[in-house]
Protein backbone atom coordinates (compact mmCIF):
# COMPACT_ATOMS: atom_id res chain seq x y z
CA UNK A 1 0.00 0.00 0.00
CA UNK A 2 1.10 3.59 -0.61
CA UNK A 3 1.63 5.87 2.39
CA UNK A 4 -1.56 7.71 1.45
CA UNK A 5 -3.61 4.50 1.52
CA UNK A 6 -2.01 3.56 4.84
CA UNK A 7 -2.98 6.91 6.37
CA UNK A 8 -6.52 6.58 5.01
CA UNK A 9 -6.80 3.11 6.55
CA UNK A 10 -5.39 4.41 9.82
CA UNK A 11 -7.89 7.26 10.07
CA UNK A 12 -10.72 4.96 8.99
CA UNK A 13 -9.90 2.56 11.82
CA UNK A 14 -9.80 5.43 14.33
CA UNK A 15 -13.06 6.86 13.00
CA UNK A 16 -14.91 3.57 13.31
CA UNK A 17 -13.45 2.89 16.75
CA UNK A 18 -14.45 6.34 18.00
CA UNK A 19 -17.96 6.20 16.56
CA UNK A 20 -18.69 2.65 17.67
CA UNK A 21 -17.69 3.71 21.19
CA UNK A 22 -19.99 6.74 20.94
CA UNK A 23 -23.27 5.20 19.74
CA UNK A 24 -24.80 2.86 17.14
CA UNK A 25 -26.15 5.97 15.39
CA UNK A 26 -22.68 7.48 15.00
CA UNK A 27 -21.27 4.11 13.91
CA UNK A 28 -23.92 3.69 11.21
CA UNK A 29 -23.31 7.19 9.84
CA UNK A 30 -19.53 6.62 9.80
CA UNK A 31 -19.91 3.34 7.93
CA UNK A 32 -22.17 5.01 5.39
CA UNK A 33 -19.61 7.75 4.73
CA UNK A 34 -16.46 7.55 2.62
CA UNK A 35 -13.14 9.18 3.41
CA UNK A 36 -11.63 10.24 0.09
CA UNK A 37 -8.22 11.57 -0.74
CA UNK A 38 -7.74 15.09 -2.08
CA UNK A 39 -7.05 14.57 -5.76
CA UNK A 40 -4.72 16.69 -7.88
CA UNK A 41 -2.09 17.22 -5.17
CA UNK A 42 1.28 15.52 -4.60
CA UNK A 43 1.03 12.56 -2.24
CA UNK A 44 2.77 14.34 0.67
CA UNK A 45 0.33 17.25 0.43
CA UNK A 46 -2.60 14.84 0.17
CA UNK A 47 -1.42 13.13 3.35
CA UNK A 48 -1.11 16.47 5.17
CA UNK A 49 -4.58 17.56 4.04
CA UNK A 50 -6.03 14.16 4.96
CA UNK A 51 -4.47 14.30 8.44
CA UNK A 52 -5.82 17.80 9.03
CA UNK A 53 -9.39 16.98 7.95
CA UNK A 54 -9.53 13.63 9.71
CA UNK A 55 -8.07 14.96 12.98
CA UNK A 56 -10.82 17.61 13.14
CA UNK A 57 -13.51 14.92 13.32
CA UNK A 58 -11.72 12.05 15.08
CA UNK A 59 -9.55 13.79 17.68
CA UNK A 60 -10.50 16.48 20.20
CA UNK A 61 -7.92 19.11 19.34
CA UNK A 62 -6.14 21.58 21.57
CA UNK A 63 -7.79 23.44 24.41
CA UNK A 64 -7.95 26.66 22.37
CA UNK A 65 -9.36 24.94 19.28
CA UNK A 66 -12.99 24.41 20.28
CA UNK A 67 -14.53 26.45 17.49
CA UNK A 68 -12.86 24.32 14.81
CA UNK A 69 -13.97 21.06 16.43
CA UNK A 70 -16.01 19.10 13.89
CA UNK A 71 -19.08 17.46 15.46
CA UNK A 72 -20.04 15.59 12.31
CA UNK A 73 -19.36 11.87 12.24
CA UNK A 74 -15.95 11.01 10.73
CA UNK A 75 -15.75 8.90 7.62
CA UNK A 76 -14.55 5.38 7.07
CA UNK A 77 -12.88 4.21 3.88
CA UNK A 78 -13.43 1.20 1.70
CA UNK A 79 -13.56 1.53 -2.03
CA UNK A 80 -12.88 -2.08 -3.05
CA UNK A 81 -16.06 -3.75 -4.44
CA UNK A 82 -15.37 -6.94 -2.50
CA UNK A 83 -15.63 -4.95 0.73
CA UNK A 84 -19.16 -3.67 0.00
CA UNK A 85 -20.87 -6.76 1.41
CA UNK A 86 -18.81 -6.66 4.61
CA UNK A 87 -19.51 -2.95 4.97
CA UNK A 88 -23.25 -3.48 4.62
CA UNK A 89 -23.14 -6.24 7.23
CA UNK A 90 -21.41 -3.86 9.64
CA UNK A 91 -24.02 -1.18 8.97
CA UNK A 92 -26.82 -3.68 9.65
CA UNK A 93 -25.15 -4.78 12.89
CA UNK A 94 -24.75 -1.16 14.02
CA UNK A 95 -28.40 -0.39 13.25
CA UNK A 96 -29.49 -3.50 15.15
CA UNK A 97 -27.83 -2.18 18.31
CA UNK A 98 -30.11 0.87 18.57
CA UNK A 99 -32.25 1.24 21.67
CA UNK A 100 -31.75 0.63 25.40
CA UNK A 101 -32.56 -3.08 25.09
CA UNK A 102 -29.43 -3.69 22.97
CA UNK A 103 -27.27 -0.65 23.77
CA UNK A 104 -25.94 -0.94 27.36
CA UNK A 105 -24.39 2.54 27.26
CA UNK A 106 -27.75 4.12 26.42
CA UNK A 107 -29.52 1.99 29.02
CA UNK A 108 -27.00 3.16 31.63
CA UNK A 109 -27.48 6.85 30.88
CA UNK A 110 -31.28 6.48 31.03
CA UNK A 111 -30.96 4.89 34.49
CA UNK A 112 -28.56 7.58 35.68
CA UNK A 113 -30.75 10.42 34.38
CA UNK A 114 -33.74 8.95 36.20
CA UNK A 115 -31.69 8.81 39.42
CA UNK A 116 -30.54 12.40 39.00
CA UNK A 117 -34.07 13.66 38.39
CA UNK A 118 -35.35 11.74 41.42
CA UNK A 119 -32.69 13.47 43.56
CA UNK A 120 -33.63 16.92 42.22
CA UNK A 121 -30.76 17.34 39.75
CA UNK A 122 -31.14 18.83 36.27
CA UNK A 123 -28.59 17.29 33.91
CA UNK A 124 -26.74 18.35 30.78
CA UNK A 125 -25.52 15.38 28.72
CA UNK A 126 -22.51 16.12 26.50
CA UNK A 127 -21.90 14.00 23.39
CA UNK A 128 -19.01 14.12 20.92
CA UNK A 129 -21.07 13.74 17.73
CA UNK A 130 -24.31 15.22 16.40
CA UNK A 131 -25.69 11.79 15.49
CA UNK A 132 -25.11 10.59 19.05
CA UNK A 133 -26.78 13.66 20.58
CA UNK A 134 -29.93 13.17 18.50
CA UNK A 135 -29.92 9.44 19.27
CA UNK A 136 -29.62 9.96 23.04
CA UNK A 137 -32.24 12.73 23.08
CA UNK A 138 -34.70 10.61 21.09
CA UNK A 139 -34.52 7.68 23.49
CA UNK A 140 -34.55 9.87 26.61
CA UNK A 141 -37.78 11.46 25.40
CA UNK A 142 -39.27 8.00 24.99
CA UNK A 143 -38.06 6.86 28.41
CA UNK A 144 -38.97 9.90 30.54
CA UNK A 145 -42.62 10.90 31.14
CA UNK A 146 -43.49 14.24 29.53
CA UNK A 147 -45.05 15.51 32.77
CA UNK A 148 -41.75 14.94 34.61
CA UNK A 149 -39.03 15.97 32.16
CA UNK A 150 -38.54 17.97 28.97
CA UNK A 151 -35.65 16.77 26.78
CA UNK A 152 -34.05 19.18 24.29
CA UNK A 153 -31.03 18.60 22.05
CA UNK A 154 -28.64 21.35 20.92
CA UNK A 155 -25.87 20.69 18.39
CA UNK A 156 -23.56 22.53 16.04
CA UNK A 157 -26.23 22.32 13.32
CA UNK A 158 -27.85 25.38 14.95
CA UNK A 159 -26.60 28.95 14.87
CA UNK A 160 -25.46 30.51 18.14
CA UNK A 161 -28.74 32.44 18.47
CA UNK A 162 -30.79 29.30 17.81
CA UNK A 163 -28.79 27.40 20.43
CA UNK A 164 -29.48 30.09 23.01
CA UNK A 165 -33.19 30.12 22.14
CA UNK A 166 -33.36 26.32 22.42
CA UNK A 167 -31.77 26.43 25.88
CA UNK A 168 -34.08 29.25 26.99
CA UNK A 169 -37.09 27.08 26.12
CA UNK A 170 -36.19 25.05 29.19
CA UNK A 171 -36.50 28.11 31.47
CA UNK A 172 -40.30 28.30 31.15
CA UNK A 173 -41.35 24.76 32.03
CA UNK A 174 -44.45 24.00 34.12
CA UNK A 175 -44.03 23.27 37.82
CA UNK A 176 -42.69 19.76 38.35
CA UNK A 177 -41.20 19.37 34.87
CA UNK A 178 -37.39 19.14 34.96
CA UNK A 179 -35.15 20.28 32.07
CA UNK A 180 -32.84 17.72 30.44
CA UNK A 181 -30.38 19.01 27.84
CA UNK A 182 -28.43 16.83 25.39
CA UNK A 183 -25.68 18.78 23.65
CA UNK A 184 -22.48 18.53 21.71
CA UNK A 185 -19.37 20.51 22.61
CA UNK A 186 -20.77 23.56 20.81
CA UNK A 187 -22.29 24.39 24.23
CA UNK A 188 -19.15 23.76 26.29
CA UNK A 189 -18.22 27.42 25.69
CA UNK A 190 -20.21 30.60 25.16
CA UNK A 191 -23.53 29.85 26.90
CA UNK A 192 -23.66 29.69 30.68
CA UNK A 193 -25.90 26.89 31.88
CA UNK A 194 -25.61 27.35 35.65
CA UNK A 195 -29.02 29.01 35.94
CA UNK A 196 -30.93 25.96 34.68
CA UNK A 197 -28.72 22.93 35.32
CA UNK A 198 -26.73 21.43 38.18
CA UNK A 199 -25.40 18.13 36.81
CA UNK A 200 -23.13 17.14 33.92
CA UNK A 201 -22.90 13.75 32.21
CA UNK A 202 -19.99 13.05 29.87
CA UNK A 203 -21.71 10.55 27.58
CA UNK A 204 -18.64 10.36 25.35
CA UNK A 205 -15.23 10.28 26.96
CA UNK A 206 -13.25 13.20 25.57
CA UNK A 207 -9.66 12.52 24.60
CA UNK A 208 -8.69 16.00 25.77
CA UNK A 209 -8.99 16.76 29.52
CA UNK A 210 -9.70 20.42 28.79
CA UNK A 211 -12.96 19.44 27.09
CA UNK A 212 -14.23 17.90 30.32
CA UNK A 213 -13.31 21.03 32.25
CA UNK A 214 -15.02 23.26 29.68
CA UNK A 215 -18.19 21.18 29.80
CA UNK A 216 -18.35 21.19 33.59
CA UNK A 217 -17.43 24.88 33.68
CA UNK A 218 -20.68 25.81 31.92
CA UNK A 219 -22.58 24.49 34.95
CA UNK A 220 -20.21 24.57 37.94
CA UNK A 221 -19.43 28.28 37.97
CA UNK A 222 -20.23 31.54 39.74
CA UNK A 223 -23.99 31.97 39.95
CA UNK A 224 -24.76 28.29 40.47
CA UNK A 225 -27.48 28.11 43.14
CA UNK A 226 -27.06 24.40 43.97
CA UNK A 227 -24.80 23.49 46.89
CA UNK A 228 -23.74 20.31 45.05
CA UNK A 229 -23.06 19.89 41.32
CA UNK A 230 -23.02 16.25 40.21
CA UNK A 231 -20.77 15.03 37.38
CA UNK A 232 -20.74 11.59 35.77
CA UNK A 233 -18.27 10.19 33.24
CA UNK A 234 -19.36 7.20 31.18
CA UNK A 235 -16.71 4.86 29.77
CA UNK A 236 -16.41 1.23 28.70
CA UNK A 237 -14.78 -1.05 31.26
CA UNK A 238 -13.78 -3.47 28.49
CA UNK A 239 -12.89 -0.73 26.00
CA UNK A 240 -9.07 -0.60 25.76
CA UNK A 241 -9.13 2.90 24.25
CA UNK A 242 -11.20 4.36 27.09
CA UNK A 243 -8.98 2.60 29.61
CA UNK A 244 -5.79 3.94 28.03
CA UNK A 245 -7.10 7.52 27.77
CA UNK A 246 -8.25 7.41 31.39
CA UNK A 247 -4.93 5.99 32.56
CA UNK A 248 -2.54 8.18 30.58
CA UNK A 249 -4.41 11.50 30.37
CA UNK A 250 -7.66 12.10 32.25
CA UNK A 251 -6.83 10.72 35.69
CA UNK A 252 -3.43 12.43 35.73
CA UNK A 253 -5.06 15.74 34.77
CA UNK A 254 -7.63 15.36 37.55
CA UNK A 255 -4.93 14.53 40.13
CA UNK A 256 -2.96 17.65 39.24
CA UNK A 257 -6.12 19.76 39.45
CA UNK A 258 -6.85 18.36 42.92
CA UNK A 259 -3.26 18.94 44.07
CA UNK A 260 -2.97 22.52 42.81
CA UNK A 261 -6.57 23.69 42.74
CA UNK A 262 -6.13 24.79 39.12
CA UNK A 263 -5.94 22.94 35.81
CA UNK A 264 -2.68 22.42 33.94
CA UNK A 265 -3.18 21.80 30.19
CA UNK A 266 -1.57 18.73 28.66
CA UNK A 267 2.03 19.95 28.09
CA UNK A 268 2.43 17.92 24.89
CA UNK A 269 0.68 17.77 21.53
CA UNK A 270 -2.60 16.11 22.52
CA UNK A 271 -3.12 14.61 19.06
CA UNK A 272 0.31 12.96 19.07
CA UNK A 273 -0.33 11.45 22.49
CA UNK A 274 -3.68 10.08 21.33
CA UNK A 275 -2.09 8.68 18.18
CA UNK A 276 0.52 6.85 20.27
CA UNK A 277 -2.25 5.42 22.46
CA UNK A 278 -4.22 4.30 19.43
CA UNK A 279 -1.20 2.56 17.94
CA UNK A 280 -0.70 0.67 21.18
CA UNK A 281 -4.34 -0.44 21.02
CA UNK A 282 -4.73 -1.17 17.31
CA UNK A 283 -1.40 -2.80 16.50
CA UNK A 284 -1.98 -5.86 18.69
CA UNK A 285 -3.97 -8.53 16.84
CA UNK A 286 -6.98 -9.97 18.57
CA UNK A 287 -5.89 -13.55 17.89
CA UNK A 288 -2.81 -13.20 20.08
CA UNK A 289 -2.79 -14.85 23.50
CA UNK A 290 -4.59 -12.37 25.82
CA UNK A 291 -1.81 -12.31 28.42
CA UNK A 292 0.86 -11.73 25.76
CA UNK A 293 -1.27 -9.08 24.05
CA UNK A 294 -1.79 -7.23 27.36
CA UNK A 295 1.94 -7.38 28.11
CA UNK A 296 2.87 -5.94 24.70
CA UNK A 297 0.14 -3.31 25.07
CA UNK A 298 1.49 -2.24 28.47
CA UNK A 299 5.06 -2.10 27.14
CA UNK A 300 4.11 0.01 24.12
CA UNK A 301 1.85 2.29 26.15
CA UNK A 302 4.36 2.60 28.97
CA UNK A 303 6.79 4.70 26.92
CA UNK A 304 4.04 7.19 26.02
CA UNK A 305 2.81 7.22 29.60
CA UNK A 306 6.30 7.97 30.94
CA UNK A 307 6.78 10.82 28.47
CA UNK A 308 3.42 12.35 29.42
CA UNK A 309 4.17 11.88 33.13
CA UNK A 310 7.54 13.65 32.85
CA UNK A 311 6.16 16.56 30.82
CA UNK A 312 3.19 17.00 33.14
CA UNK A 313 5.31 16.94 36.29
CA UNK A 314 7.53 19.64 34.78
CA UNK A 315 4.49 21.75 33.92
CA UNK A 316 3.02 21.13 37.38
CA UNK A 317 6.19 22.34 39.11
CA UNK A 318 6.32 25.41 36.88
CA UNK A 319 2.66 26.19 37.64
CA UNK A 320 3.30 25.69 41.38
CA UNK A 321 6.04 28.31 41.32
CA UNK A 322 3.79 30.68 39.38
CA UNK A 323 0.78 30.29 41.68
CA UNK A 324 2.68 30.88 44.90
CA UNK A 325 4.97 33.61 43.59
CA UNK A 326 2.36 36.40 43.68
CA UNK A 327 3.77 38.31 46.63
CA UNK A 328 2.99 41.81 45.37
CA UNK A 329 -0.80 41.73 45.17
CA UNK A 330 -2.43 41.62 48.59
CA UNK A 331 -6.18 41.50 49.31
CA UNK A 332 -5.97 44.52 51.61
CA UNK A 333 -4.53 46.54 48.70
CA UNK A 334 -7.04 45.35 46.12
CA UNK A 335 -10.20 45.63 48.25
CA UNK A 336 -10.32 49.48 48.44
CA UNK A 337 -9.99 49.73 44.65
CA UNK A 338 -12.76 47.18 44.19
CA UNK A 339 -15.03 49.15 46.55
CA UNK A 340 -14.36 52.35 44.63
CA UNK A 341 -15.26 50.62 41.37
CA UNK A 342 -18.54 49.36 42.84
CA UNK A 343 -19.31 52.84 44.17
CA UNK A 344 -18.82 54.41 40.73
CA UNK A 345 -20.34 51.67 38.58
CA UNK A 346 -23.14 50.60 40.90
CA UNK A 347 -23.74 47.34 42.71
CA UNK A 348 -26.63 44.91 43.06
CA UNK A 349 -28.66 47.23 45.33
CA UNK A 350 -28.32 50.10 42.85
CA UNK A 351 -29.47 47.88 39.96
CA UNK A 352 -32.47 46.64 41.94
CA UNK A 353 -33.50 50.14 43.01
CA UNK A 354 -33.21 51.46 39.45
CA UNK A 355 -35.14 48.62 37.78
CA UNK A 356 -37.90 48.59 40.41
CA UNK A 357 -38.40 52.36 40.29
CA UNK A 358 -38.20 52.50 36.49
CA UNK A 359 -40.70 49.67 36.05
CA UNK A 360 -43.10 51.34 38.49
CA UNK A 361 -42.95 54.71 36.72
CA UNK A 362 -43.42 53.03 33.34
CA UNK A 363 -46.61 51.27 34.45
CA UNK A 364 -45.20 47.77 34.94
CA UNK A 365 -44.37 47.38 38.65
CA UNK A 366 -42.47 44.24 39.62
CA UNK A 367 -44.40 41.52 41.45
CA UNK A 368 -42.54 39.55 44.17
CA UNK A 369 -42.74 35.82 43.43
CA UNK A 370 -40.90 32.96 45.21
CA UNK A 371 -37.68 34.79 46.01
CA UNK A 372 -37.66 36.66 42.69
CA UNK A 373 -39.78 39.20 40.79
CA UNK A 374 -42.05 39.06 37.76
CA UNK A 375 -41.69 41.90 35.25
CA UNK A 376 -44.86 42.22 33.09
CA UNK A 377 -43.12 43.29 29.90
CA UNK A 378 -46.45 43.63 28.07
CA UNK A 379 -47.37 46.61 30.31
CA UNK A 380 -44.30 48.65 29.30
CA UNK A 381 -44.57 51.41 26.66
CA UNK A 382 -44.54 50.12 23.09
CA UNK A 383 -41.23 51.80 22.05
CA UNK A 384 -39.50 50.21 25.03
CA UNK A 385 -41.06 46.80 24.28
CA UNK A 386 -39.67 47.03 20.74
CA UNK A 387 -36.18 47.57 22.13
CA UNK A 388 -36.52 44.66 24.51
CA UNK A 389 -37.82 42.36 21.77
CA UNK A 390 -34.68 43.16 19.78
CA UNK A 391 -32.60 41.62 22.59
CA UNK A 392 -34.87 38.62 23.10
CA UNK A 393 -37.12 39.92 25.91
CA UNK A 394 -40.74 39.75 24.78
CA UNK A 395 -42.82 38.20 27.56
CA UNK A 396 -43.15 38.29 31.34
CA UNK A 397 -39.66 37.94 32.76
CA UNK A 398 -38.77 36.35 36.10
CA UNK A 399 -35.83 38.32 37.46
CA UNK A 400 -33.53 38.34 40.47
CA UNK A 401 -30.98 40.90 41.63
CA UNK A 402 -28.79 38.63 43.77
CA UNK A 403 -26.46 35.80 42.86
CA UNK A 404 -27.19 32.94 42.76
CA UNK A 405 -30.59 33.52 41.18
CA UNK A 406 -33.45 31.13 42.07
CA UNK A 407 -34.33 28.41 39.57
CA UNK A 408 -35.92 29.85 36.44
CA UNK A 409 -35.04 33.45 37.33
CA UNK A 410 -32.67 35.58 35.29
CA UNK A 411 -29.97 37.46 37.16
CA UNK A 412 -30.18 41.18 36.33
CA UNK A 413 -26.77 42.84 36.55
CA UNK A 414 -25.57 46.31 35.67
CA UNK A 415 -24.81 45.51 32.02
CA UNK A 416 -27.87 43.32 31.41
CA UNK A 417 -29.85 44.26 28.24
CA UNK A 418 -32.91 45.06 30.39
CA UNK A 419 -30.96 47.65 32.41
CA UNK A 420 -29.45 49.16 29.26
CA UNK A 421 -32.84 49.45 27.53
CA UNK A 422 -34.48 51.04 30.59
CA UNK A 423 -31.61 53.50 31.04
CA UNK A 424 -31.65 54.58 27.38
CA UNK A 425 -35.42 55.02 27.37
CA UNK A 426 -35.48 57.07 30.59
CA UNK A 427 -32.51 59.22 29.48
CA UNK A 428 -34.38 60.08 26.29
CA UNK A 429 -37.57 60.76 28.24
CA UNK A 430 -35.67 63.17 30.50
CA UNK A 431 -35.06 65.37 27.45
CA UNK A 432 -38.76 65.35 26.56
CA UNK A 433 -40.63 68.20 28.28
CA UNK A 434 -43.92 66.36 27.83
CA UNK A 435 -42.87 63.38 30.00
CA UNK A 436 -41.45 64.80 33.25
CA UNK A 437 -43.10 62.04 35.31
CA UNK A 438 -40.67 59.41 33.93
CA UNK A 439 -37.37 61.18 34.42
CA UNK A 440 -36.75 64.90 34.84
CA UNK A 441 -33.50 66.85 34.67
CA UNK A 442 -34.82 69.36 37.17
CA UNK A 443 -37.32 69.46 39.99
CA UNK A 444 -38.27 70.96 43.36
CA UNK A 445 -40.02 69.38 46.38
CA UNK A 446 -40.81 70.03 50.02
CA UNK A 447 -39.17 67.44 52.27
CA UNK A 448 -38.53 66.83 55.94
CA UNK A 449 -35.04 65.58 55.13
CA UNK A 450 -33.44 69.05 55.11
CA UNK A 451 -33.47 71.97 57.55
CA UNK A 452 -32.40 74.61 55.03
CA UNK A 453 -32.92 75.06 51.31
CA UNK A 454 -30.54 72.64 49.61
CA UNK A 455 -29.89 72.22 45.89
CA UNK A 456 -28.46 69.04 44.38
CA UNK A 457 -26.43 69.64 41.23
CA UNK A 458 -25.86 66.52 39.16
CA UNK A 459 -22.46 66.81 37.46
CA UNK A 460 -20.85 64.69 34.77
CA UNK A 461 -17.09 64.63 35.17
CA UNK A 462 -14.90 63.66 32.23
CA UNK A 463 -11.23 62.85 32.61
CA UNK A 464 -8.71 62.23 29.84
CA UNK A 465 -6.21 59.55 30.87
CA UNK A 466 -2.94 59.38 28.97
CA UNK A 467 -0.85 56.21 29.31
CA UNK A 468 2.83 56.56 28.51
CA UNK A 469 5.32 53.72 28.10
CA UNK A 470 9.09 53.91 28.33
CA UNK A 471 10.93 53.16 25.12
CA UNK A 472 14.33 51.56 24.61
CA UNK A 473 15.97 55.01 24.80
CA UNK A 474 14.44 55.64 28.24
CA UNK A 475 12.01 58.30 27.07
CA UNK A 476 8.28 58.04 27.75
CA UNK A 477 5.94 58.29 24.78
CA UNK A 478 2.10 58.29 24.75
CA UNK A 479 0.79 54.82 23.93
CA UNK A 480 -2.89 55.02 24.82
CA UNK A 481 -5.58 57.63 25.48
CA UNK A 482 -8.65 56.82 27.58
CA UNK A 483 -11.78 58.69 28.63
CA UNK A 484 -13.21 58.15 32.13
CA UNK A 485 -16.68 59.47 32.94
CA UNK A 486 -18.34 59.77 36.32
CA UNK A 487 -21.65 61.18 37.56
CA UNK A 488 -21.38 63.06 40.84
CA UNK A 489 -23.96 64.76 43.02
CA UNK A 490 -23.01 68.00 44.79
CA UNK A 491 -25.18 69.46 47.55
CA UNK A 492 -25.25 73.26 47.93
CA UNK A 493 -26.95 74.87 50.93
CA UNK A 494 -28.53 78.33 50.71
CA UNK A 495 -28.60 80.92 47.91
CA UNK A 496 -27.43 84.28 49.29
CA UNK A 497 -24.14 82.77 50.48
CA UNK A 498 -24.19 79.27 48.96
CA UNK A 499 -22.10 76.64 50.73
CA UNK A 500 -20.98 73.35 49.17
CA UNK A 501 -21.69 70.48 51.58
CA UNK A 502 -18.83 68.10 50.79
CA UNK A 503 -19.58 65.72 53.66
CA UNK A 504 -23.11 64.78 52.49
CA UNK A 505 -24.08 61.99 50.12
CA UNK A 506 -25.87 64.18 47.63
CA UNK A 507 -27.11 61.34 45.43
CA UNK A 508 -28.72 59.66 48.44
CA UNK A 509 -30.54 62.93 49.24
CA UNK A 510 -32.29 62.69 45.87
CA UNK A 511 -34.24 59.74 47.28
CA UNK A 512 -35.90 61.88 49.97
CA UNK A 513 -39.70 61.64 49.93
CA UNK A 514 -41.88 64.73 49.25
CA UNK A 515 -43.72 65.98 52.35
CA UNK A 516 -46.46 67.95 50.55
CA UNK A 517 -47.36 69.33 47.15
CA UNK A 518 -45.65 72.37 45.65
CA UNK A 519 -47.30 74.76 43.20
CA UNK A 520 -45.89 74.66 39.69
CA UNK A 521 -45.12 78.38 39.71
CA UNK A 522 -43.02 78.01 42.86
CA UNK A 523 -41.22 74.99 41.37
CA UNK A 524 -40.33 76.98 38.26
CA UNK A 525 -39.06 79.92 40.31
CA UNK A 526 -36.89 77.78 42.61
CA UNK A 527 -35.37 75.83 39.70
CA UNK A 528 -34.55 79.04 37.81
CA UNK A 529 -32.87 80.52 40.90
CA UNK A 530 -30.76 77.35 41.21
CA UNK A 531 -29.74 77.58 37.54
CA UNK A 532 -28.87 81.29 37.90
CA UNK A 533 -26.55 80.34 40.77
CA UNK A 534 -24.38 78.06 38.59
CA UNK A 535 -21.86 80.71 37.34
CA UNK A 536 -20.92 81.61 40.92
CA UNK A 537 -20.49 77.91 41.74
CA UNK A 538 -18.31 77.14 38.71
CA UNK A 539 -14.98 77.57 40.56
CA UNK A 540 -16.14 75.17 43.28
CA UNK A 541 -17.30 72.64 40.67
CA UNK A 542 -13.92 72.88 38.90
CA UNK A 543 -12.04 72.28 42.16
CA UNK A 544 -14.15 69.19 42.75
CA UNK A 545 -13.35 67.94 39.23
CA UNK A 546 -9.62 68.55 39.72
CA UNK A 547 -9.67 66.74 43.06
CA UNK A 548 -11.45 63.74 41.53
CA UNK A 549 -8.92 63.70 38.66
CA UNK A 550 -6.06 63.58 41.17
CA UNK A 551 -7.78 60.75 43.05
CA UNK A 552 -8.16 58.84 39.79
CA UNK A 553 -4.47 59.33 39.03
CA UNK A 554 -3.54 58.10 42.51
CA UNK A 555 -5.71 55.01 42.00
CA UNK A 556 -3.91 54.16 38.74
CA UNK A 557 -0.51 54.66 40.34
CA UNK A 558 -1.44 52.52 43.34
CA UNK A 559 -2.64 49.64 41.16
CA UNK A 560 0.49 49.93 38.99
CA UNK A 561 2.74 49.74 42.06
CA UNK A 562 0.79 46.84 43.56
CA UNK A 563 1.11 44.85 40.33
CA UNK A 564 4.81 45.76 39.99
CA UNK A 565 4.22 47.16 36.49
CA UNK A 566 7.33 48.96 35.28
CA UNK A 567 7.95 51.36 32.43
CA UNK A 568 4.43 52.84 32.57
CA UNK A 569 3.17 56.20 33.80
CA UNK A 570 -0.16 58.01 33.73
CA UNK A 571 -1.50 61.53 33.56
CA UNK A 572 -5.11 62.58 34.14
CA UNK A 573 -6.60 65.86 32.87
CA UNK A 574 -10.16 66.91 33.79
CA UNK A 575 -12.37 68.36 31.05
CA UNK A 576 -13.49 71.78 32.30
CA UNK A 577 -16.00 73.24 32.80
CA UNK A 578 -17.93 70.23 34.04
CA UNK A 579 -21.28 69.26 32.51
CA UNK A 580 -24.35 70.13 34.57
CA UNK A 581 -26.98 67.51 33.74
CA UNK A 582 -29.49 67.96 36.56
CA UNK A 583 -30.74 70.48 39.15
CA UNK A 584 -32.99 69.45 42.06
CA UNK A 585 -34.15 71.80 44.84
CA UNK A 586 -35.05 70.46 48.30
CA UNK A 587 -37.10 72.85 50.43
CA UNK A 588 -37.64 72.34 54.18
CA UNK A 589 -41.19 71.98 55.45
CA UNK A 590 -42.13 75.07 57.46
CA UNK A 591 -44.09 74.37 60.65
CA UNK A 592 -46.01 76.94 62.71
Amino acid sequence: QSRLRQRMSWWAALALLRCVSSSPAAAAVALNTRLKAVMGLPEEEQIAELDQRAAATVLDGAEDDLLSLDESVPAGTTEAPEDARILQELIDRAEALRGPERDPKLALVIREVRKLLAEGFKPVIFCRYIATAHYVAQHLRAALPADQARVVSVTGELTSDQREERVEELADLPEGVAPVLVATDCLSEGINLQRLFNAVIHYDLSWNPTRHEQREGRVDRFGQAARVVRTLMIYGENNPVDGAVLRVILRKAEKIRRDLGVSVPLPMDNDKVIEAIMKAVLLHPGGMDPSVRQLRFDLDLGQTEREVETAWETAKNRMTRTIFAQHRLRPEEVLPEWRKAVEVLGGEEDVQRFVCLAAQRLGAPLEPRKGAYLLPVAHLPRPLRDRLEAVGISKTLRVAFRQPAPDGAEYIHRSHPLVAALADYIAEAALDEDRPEIGARCGAIFTRGVQKRTTIYLLRLRNHITVETRGADGRYVPSKSLLAEEVLGVAVEGTAEPRVLTSLDALAMMSLEPARNMEKGQQTRLIQQAIDLIPSLEPAFNRIAERRAQELLNDHRRVREASDAKGIRYSVTPALPVDKIGVYVLMPVTTF
